[in-house]
């Protein structure tokens, strides 16, 4: 009987970032974990888009979880929006983003949060700090840029770019962090670049390969302009994911999640879907109340304990009287 002979493995460059523990291959098979970081890699190595909807705080990130998304966007222009009431202008800090990141967290621990981390908010020690901080908040994965500290909202015009070593030391320091967590982190770190706009595609393509080489799982290009661009961005790519950012009235086409998949793009974020609607919403409430003297109308027949409900009245409820509690034996 003869024996196979196996052809020896090709031997790894040193020069690319491996990591035998993250193999995509070691994330196919099981149940989904309850950890986010852990199930979020799950996600990206089997079949299927990851849509992620941008939510700007607990009331958005209820309503999201309750229309049934498994991933959550904790953008950083909703995030500056919300809790600061400012434009996407590198306004916000490293403290406002990981409070946000860690509330969202907390309402479904098992649900992955994707959050920006704009440029890191500082040099390699911020870049480092920050990814400690996200994982102790529970947050699953981060992505961070190639902007300048005095950053933009990536569909803004006017964008300037650090050079290709400053952005790759960025993600070094990421990768460094994550590994250097004890007991083996699975936080994802995302590489997105805003170069498109300010240098061209072949930069950009430039730039996120070299990012992938440096230990980033998913490479992201903000303001992919057509499908076209969009289908050679997941082929240059491959087999690093995608992801893909849709903002309607944005540089990028509204793409649904259904087209996205088909075009390659492994997760798709709607980063403003919740506070758009929300702008809209509450303009309309207000100019309601103001016009008629009630909310009446606005309210839509939703009565405090409804709305309690959205935010998890039953779940405290039924802690209560499991613990032996009779606090809110009525509500």
């Amino acid at each position: 009987m003869e024996t196979e002979v196996k052809e020896p493995a090709a031997p790894r460059d040193p020069s690319v970032y491996y990591n035998s523990r993250l193999d995509p291959k070691n994330f196919l098979e099981g149940p989904l974990s309850p950890n986010p970081s852990t199930r979020l890699r799950q996600m990206l190595a089997r079949p299927g888009i990851v849509v992620a909807p941008g939510i700007c705080d607990g009331i958005s990130a209820r309503c999201a979880l309750e229309a049934g998304f498994d991933c959550l966007y904790q953008s950083g222009a909703a995030t500056t929006a919300s809790r600061l009431g400012q434009p996407d202008l590198a306004i916000a800090t490293l403290n406002d983003f990981v409070g946000a990141g860690q509330m969202v967290s907390s309402l479904n621990p098992s649900v992955p949060v994707i959050a920006d981390a704009d440029t890191g908010f500082g040099g390699t020690a911020m870049v480092a700090r920050t990814v400690r901080q996200y994982v102790r908040a529970g947050v699953a994965a981060m992505h961070i840029e190639d902007q300048v500290q005095t950053k933009r909202c990536g569909h803004l015009m006017g964008k300037q770019v650090v050079s290709r070593e400053e952005f790759l030391t960025r993600i070094r320091a990421a990768v460094i962090a994550r590994d250097s967590i004890p007991g083996g982190s699975d936080f994802v770190i995302i590489g997105r670049t805003d170069s498109a706009q300010v240098l061209g595609m072949d930069e950009a393509l430039t730039r996120l390969k070299l990012a992938a080489a440096a230990g980033a799982d998913v490479c992201f290009i903000e303001g992919v302009k057509t499908k076209e661009l969009l289908e050679k961005t997941v082929t240059e790519l491959a087999p690093t994911p995608v992801l893909v950012n849709v903002i309607s009235g944005g540089l990028t086409p509204s793409f649904t999640y259904f087209e996205a998949e088909q075009m390659g793009a492994k997760i798709i974020i709607f980063s403003l879907v919740s506070c758009v609607a929300m702008v809209h919403a509450l303009r309309a409430a207000m100019h309601s109340l103001k016009k008629t003297g009630t909310d009446w109308v606005s309210a839509q027949g939703m009565d405090p304990k409804s709305f309690f409900e959205v935010m998890g009245l039953n779940e405290v409820v039924e802690l209560d009287a499991q613990a032996g509690g009779c606090a809110f034996n009525v509500v």
